[in-house]
């Protein structure tokens, strides 16, 4: 598996709101943190935040700045480390254009969701081909708000993984705790190798 050709984005549209109703949700600053940490503690090439709406982003970036350049980046240096592979981008087209730039490949896309529908791929046979596909470059989306809607997830990606399952009914994990499982399960280095 090639970990600088393997990107993760944060898409805070198209996804659904409390009520089903598609919708473009606010970006967090816990989102941002965690998911810039996962980035790097996985050795991915990138973290990209995709919001549609102009303050939103613009508010991501002055966050993202502080702990870059600003007081945050003397406090604390692990915390700027992680967000130097952090993107703040309007839209999904625009990650995979540069995605294919730094790469040479248009990226596969990886998508996550806490529903259960056909055709969606196993973290055991997703690995196996991440692992087979040393040229490939990945992007592995994740969703916000109530997830990414259904249409986005039948006519948009390559793959749609597998929900994560606990032992009862309840499947409403936040996006930092299910990122970290899903990036766990898919890109960890397996222990149990003799």
């Amino acid at each position: 598996m090639n970990f600088e050709k393997i990107y993760m984005a944060l898409l805070h549209y198209p996804v659904y709101n409390k009520d089903g109703e598609v919708v473009a949700s606010a970006i967090t600053n816990h989102d941002l943190h965690d998911l810039a940490r996962l980035c790097a503690s996985f050795g991915l090439a990138g973290y990209f935040v995709v919001n549609p709406l102009p303050l939103q982003r613009k508010l991501a970036e002055r966050l993202i700045q502080h702990w870059l350049t600003g007081p945050g980046a003397e406090y604390n240096w692990t915390r700027r480390d992680a967000f130097k592979r952090v993107r703040v981008i309007g839209e999904l087209a625009e990650v995979k254009r540069i995605v294919e730039e730094e790469t040479g490949g248009i990226p596969k896309l990886v998508a996550t969701t806490a529903r259960k529908l056909d055709g969606q791929i196993s973290f055991v046979e997703m690995r196996k081909i991440m692992d087979r596909a040393e040229d490939d470059s990945w992007l592995i989306l994740f969703g916000t708000g109530w997830g990414l809607t259904k249409e986005f997830l039948e006519q948009d990606v390559d793959y749609v993984l597998e929900p994560i399952m606990g032992r009862g009914d309840y499947n409403h994990l936040s996006v930092r705790t299910a990122a970290g499982i899903i990036l766990d399960r898919l890109l960890a280095v397996d222990r149990n190798k003799d």
